[in-house]
């Protein structure tokens, strides 16, 4: 039967039909295709005349004479209309094949194969299409057959992989790519020829013949099927992706290089020391840019040295002697633990210290580049070197990188990377330059901040008490943190400063403001206290002479306020805002707040003074802490409001405690709270004093880094009974040497014998004086601490004038004895006139130093 024939046949294609003419002409058999051609049964159309039954009327004539012909023997082939059912009277068109026959009586017959000629001409058509397609297609198209041999492949593909298209086929996968691409495009080809599951983007690396390098491609893939539906391969369509992997790799690589720098603006500069900088470079570009790399900095800039950052290779570069020293400060490595050592430079000795060394420079050592070495090259030029791989082929690429800020190279970082990963390219060469950029200024920084730090630690150490301040009858200990971590200095500050008579000025302030210039004023103001304190003012006095002082800091010049004038001569008065912010600006910095206290160690009384500071902390033996009731006063610059003094007797073994606000005022907790804390803090002043100091740091919450802390603390001791002398002698010249007998016998007392002859000299010079020139009632006293200290006191209020003595005169050359002969001496004003004082260092069993023939001489 017709449905019996093969699958893949022809006629799955074309349609087909035959019949058969009797010997009479009529139709003898109709076969189905037939039927199906023609649209007519065989019942309608068995025993009729052919062409009568489907042939158009104005076709019949001549059709009757061919099929005559027929009859007689003639074979005939010819295109024959015909109606097509069911298209509303469309003629077909159908070639018919006419073959003369005999019946089994030995009549002449005929047999008719009828072919639809629209099916061959679709046939046709669609052939052409198909070899335009696979021909001229500007891609790789290839068809494998059910054994994954190559059926056929077009021009485009012979072009890729040589020779012609016929002489592809009966190849096999393996005959274009390696085995490992081979073995995947086969799975593939039979996942696809047994599901039937298109597969697109195929993404396949190969090398074609004669190709200098491999080649990318993306393949489609799809089972093709026979007309009635059986697999008979599998088309592959290839296209040639090199420039769009390249495109993307270039694009991949530029956004690996801005996360790069991105990380590297986050990384690169958290801390302002310069070998933590020079690590964090590496952690950025280790392993995300290069498998090796190392850093190294400039000796000088690492030392500290002053000179010009320029000038740290300038000589080596000129005498051709080679990099000036470099040390190796960081280093990184991705490459496995089994290949120690590697590091850029091990082939041509770039980072050798020596000729005889044999390795790269160490971590922390201190080396030299060869003059004419990549290295050294890169440093002198400030340009990018490329460093040749080393002789194992391990290290296969290397860029020298000098690290360049403000146009001065600090150090060199080189990058490296082994084989198997890409060899730098121009876009590597950018981003390295500007990775050593950034961490080039970040060194540079850190390096400007050092320099800038110990300046202003300098600074700030030469404006606080030198060690451990000592004073008599006070055991002193003090802090200070400063609020500013950045540069440790600030506008707190503290004092010890000795004053006759063996008493102590207790000084604690505050100036408004932070950072440098906080403690440059702060520093004024420090000195201006010392000085005004050497005068031995009384505490209101020395915080008037203070405030003066202040105002003339905030005063543009220190001297007189001036404003602007226009180039006219015209005054011009500047505007409200700027007058505001110059007047915060200066507030900022001069406003101050200090308190001044003066402790007497043979009565204990302590004499306060406050400008707008916190009340000073007592703390005595078995009680609870207290505020002394101080008159706050108007902080110091402000000026018009006089200060007032208080005056406290302390207990021995009480506590005093002077500070600034830092240490009880936060943005968290009120000053009251603060203070209260501190108070609390106290409640063991038996302590050891620095223990009572720590004690409180570690109590309150100072929420350091907010503002600077100052804490000075001093347990009262007083000087005990039996180490003073005091007399009172009338004003009479016997006075004199009873004044001589008195300090004789004091100081055998003390077994200070060594001291006699020179005191009873000085203290009859200062008595005398008192009686010629002085008023009242004369009083003598002797103090024994860390150095002797005799006062004498009158009721005058004229101090003495050390002059130099003409030669025609009997006097005027005591004071000039006192001054040789002592240690210091000087004069102060009291409530009731003033006192002369000398001091004399006790003896330390060494016969005292006579004096010279110059001195005496200095006398007359």
């Amino acid at each position: 039967m017709w449905q019996s024939s093969p699958p893949g046949s022809i006629y799955d294609y074309i349609r087909v039909a035959s019949f058969s003419i009797g010997p009479d002409g009529l139709i003898e058999q109709w076969s189905r295709r037939a039927a199906g051609l023609f649209g007519m049964a065989s019942d309608e159309v068995v025993g009729k005349d052919p062409v009568e039954a489907f042939m158009p009327a104005e076709v019949r004539p001549d059709a009757h004479r061919r099929v005559g012909e027929i009859l007689d023997g003639k074979e005939w082939t010819g295109l024959v209309p015909f109606r097509i059912p069911g298209e509303n009277g469309v003629h077909g068109l159908a070639e018919i094949y006419v073959m003369p026959s005999e019946t089994g009586a030995g009549e002449r017959a005929a047999l008719c194969i009828v072919v639809d000629v629209r099916a061959l001409r679709r046939i046709e058509t669609d052939l052409a299409a198909s070899q335009a397609i696979f021909g001229q297609s500007p891609f790789g198209f290839v068809l494998f057959g059910t054994d994954f041999t190559v059926v056929r492949a077009n021009k485009r593909f012979a072009t890729v992989f040589g020779g012609e298209a016929d002489d592809h086929r009966g190849r096999t996968v393996e005959d274009y790519l390696a085995r490992p691409e081979a073995e995947r495009l086969s799975a593939t080809l039979r996942r696809v020829l047994e599901t039937g599951d298109a597969v697109t983007d195929l993404q396949l690396v190969g090398t074609p013949p004669g190709a200098p390098a491999r080649r990318h491609w993306s393949m489609n893939l799809y089972r093709v099927h026979s007309g009635s539906g059986r697999p008979i391969g599998i088309a592959g369509l290839a296209t040639d992706v090199t420039q769009r992997h390249i495109a993307a790799r270039e694009a991949a690589s530029a956004r690996r290089n801005l996360a790069l720098l991105n990380e590297a603006s986050a990384r690169i500069g958290n801390s302002l020391d310069l070998e933590t900088t020079a690590r964090e470079l590496l952690d950025v570009a280790v392993p995300g840019f290069c498998d090796l790399a190392s850093v190294d900095l400039y000796q000088g800039l690492l030392t500290g040295e002053e000179a010009s950052p320029s000038s740290w290779g300038r000589h080596h570069q000129e005498t051709g002697t080679g990099s000036a020293e470099l040390r190796r400060v960081a280093h990184a490595s991705a490459v496995s633990d089994g290949l120690p050592g590697v590091v850029p430079g091990a082939r041509t000795g770039e980072g050798l210290a020596s000729d005889g060394d044999t390795g790269p420079p160490a971590l922390g050592s201190v080396h030299r580049y060869p003059f004419h070495s990549p290295c050294a090259v890169a440093l002198r030029t400030g340009r990018v070197a490329d460093v040749p791989g080393d002789d194992r082929g391990f290290v296969h690429s290397t860029l020298a990188v000098p690290m360049v800020a403000h146009d001065i190279v600090v150090g060199l970082v080189q990058f490296s990377r082994t084989k198997g990963s890409e060899p730098f390219g121009e876009r590597d060469r950018a981003l390295a330059t500007e990775l050593a950029a950034r961490a080039a200024v970040c060194i540079d920084n850190a390096r400007l901040y050092r320099r800038e730090h110990e300046r202003a630690l300098i600074l700030q150490r030469s404006l606080l008490p030198p060690g451990d301040p000592e004073a008599a009858g006070l055991d002193i200990a003090c802090r200070y943190l400063p609020g500013n971590t950045a540069t440790e200095v600030g506008g707190d500050w503290f004092d010890v400063i000795e004053l006759p008579g063996h008493r102590t000025a207790l000084v604690v302030g505050d100036v408004m403001g932070r950072g440098l210039r906080a403690a440059v004023a702060m520093g004024e103001l420090r000195t201006a206290v010392r000085t005004l304190a050497l005068l031995d003012l009384e505490p209101a006095e020395v915080l008037s002479a203070l405030d003066e002082v202040a105002r003339g800091l905030g005063t543009p010049g220190g001297g007189e306020r001036s404003d602007g004038f226009g180039a006219g001569g015209g005054a011009q008065w500047p505007s409200r805002a700027a007058h505001k912010s110059r007047e915060a600006d200066l507030s900022e910095v001069y406003l101050a707040t200090c308190v001044y206290a003066v402790y007497d160690p043979v009565t204990r009384r302590c004499t306060f003074a406050n400008a707008g500071h916190l009340p000073p902390v007592v703390a005595e033996p078995g009680e609870p802490a207290l505020l002394l009731d101080v008159p706050p006063g108007m902080p110091l610059g402000v000026g018009g409001e006089p200060f007032e003094e208080v005056e406290v007797e302390l207990k021995e073994g009480s506590l005093l405690a002077l500070y600034t606000d830092g240490l009880v005022e936060s943005r968290d907790h009120p000053l009251d709270e603060g203070l209260d804390a501190f108070r609390l803090a106290l409640a063991e002043p038996s302590q050891p004093l620095e223990d009572v100091c720590d004690h409180v740091l570690s109590t309150l919450d100072t929420r350091h880094g907010e503002d600077d802390i100052a804490l000075l603390m001093a347990r009262v001791q007083g000087l005990a009974p039996d180490a003073v002398g005091d007399w009172r002698l009338p004003r009479e010249l016997r006075s004199v040497g009873l004044a001589r007998e008195l300090a004789r016998e004091q100081l055998i007392d003390w077994g200070l014998g060594d001291l006699v002859d020179t005191t009873e000299l000085l203290v009859s010079e200062l008595v005398t004086n008192a009686l010629r020139y002085g008023e009242g009632e004369i009083r003598l006293r002797l103090l024994r601490d860390r150095t002797l200290v005799c006062e004498v006191w009158d009721a005058g209020l004229v101090q003495p004038r050390r002059r130099r003595a003409r030669d025609t005169d009997e006097g005027g050359r005591g004071l000039q004895l006192v001054g040789l002969l002592s240690v210091a001496w000087g004069s102060r004003r009291t409530p009731r006139g003033k006192t002369v004082w000398f001091e004399l260092a006790l003896p330390d069993g060494e016969p005292a130093p006579e004096l010279s023939v110059e001195q005496l001489l200095s006398m007359y």
